[in-house]
């Protein structure tokens, strides 16, 4: 290895440098990890209808911002 990678902390975008640090180039931007955050938020509201679309659990579910990621660059997975 020539030189090792190394993306400055900018803002909130933790997982972003973490990832593009860890994997030694420019793969993820903000773009494409908020991209990735509404794919998982419709997973998931998928997998909560399945619960059924008049549940308690699946309207408060709806009412809810995104888990994934925030307005702010924040990304975050569960479970």
């Amino acid at each position: 290895m020539e030189s090792i990678f190394h993306e400055k902390q900018e803002g909130s975008l933790c997982a972003q440098h973490c990832l593009n640090n860890l994997l030694q180039g420019e793969y993820f931007s903000p773009v494409e990890l908020s991209s990735i955050a509404h794919q998982l938020d419709e997973e998931e509201r998928m997998r909560m209808a399945e619960g059924g679309v008049t549940s308690e659990d699946y309207r408060t579910f709806l009412q809810q911002p995104s888990g994934n990621m925030d307005d702010s660059g924040f990304f975050s997975i569960q479970k």
